[in-house]
């Protein structure tokens, strides 16, 4: 077995009262995998686990990766008086590695362009609407060119088109990456899972996906096996 990119294996609790069950996750090198469920089950805790960050829970057991990573959330988290190009380099800038006219610089310029933004480089994002702000978050993550990608749960606050967008260009900039995407959504997994992995209070199961997803592209929302699983996952979360 190949080495995994990212290891969670353990419990956790909130207070005294358990918040998952022992789990057993593996992300492997390169693909999506969607870690679905519903609210509260602790998805989000799991991947701060991965991330190294604090989850304001009691974990017992390994949370180990082996790659850089870069985090996408809910939140764009934008700074409001920077605008478009200033936020996809923050990292860069907090780090000192930014010069103008330097590689840097132009991968910015050219993922600008990627995410559709280059008229609205100068922006500020109060003068953007969700999905551009979601559109420079991920420009931003992948601005960090880390081999390792969580997103935990970053287009759920968008409208069911822009939502369909967001995933088609993700699934497509983030070809060739580890990527863990956390979601309540049966739909999203459905379209951008090569593993989906359901969390309930009880565990972890993994559910066979029907076909294998385009090279670099989103299955279609509207292709019958697409609907057959989403459905079926939605039934998986009912139970």
């Amino acid at each position: 077995m190949t080495a995994a990119a990212a290891l969670v294996r353990g419990r956790a609790w909130v207070g005294e009262a358990p918040l998952f069950a022992p789990v057993d996750l593996r992300l492997e090198d390169a693909g999506w995998t969607c870690l679905l469920g519903p609210s509260g089950v602790g998805k989000s805790t799991i991947l701060r686990l991965i991330a190294g960050l604090e989850t304001g829970a009691r974990f017992e057991g390994e949370a180990t990766r082996d790659k850089p990573v870069a985090l996408m959330a809910q939140d764009p988290g934008l700074i409001p008086w920077l605008d478009v190009t200033g936020n996809v380099t923050l990292g860069a800038r907090l780090r000192g590695t930014l010069r103008q006219g330097d590689e840097p610089a132009a991968r910015a310029a050219a993922l600008i362009k990627a995410v559709g933004l280059t008229d609205r480089a100068h922006h500020l994002p109060a003068n953007l609407s969700g999905g551009q702000r979601q559109r420079v978050a991920l420009a931003r993550t992948l601005f960090e060119d880390r081999p390792l990608v969580l997103l935990d749960e970053p287009f759920s606050a968008l409208d069911a088109r822009t939502r369909a967008q967001m995933q088609d260009l993700a699934a497509r900039l983030l070809e060739g990456r580890a990527v863990l995407l956390v979601t309540h959504d049966p739909a999203e997994a459905a379209r951008l899972g090569d593993r989906i992995l359901l969390l309930r209070e009880t565990g972890l199961t993994e559910w066979p996906v029907p076909t294998l997803r385009p090279k670099g592209a989103a299955r279609p929302y509207d292709a019958p096996e697409v609907l057959q699983l989403q459905a079926r996952l939605m039934r998986g979360m009912m139970a």
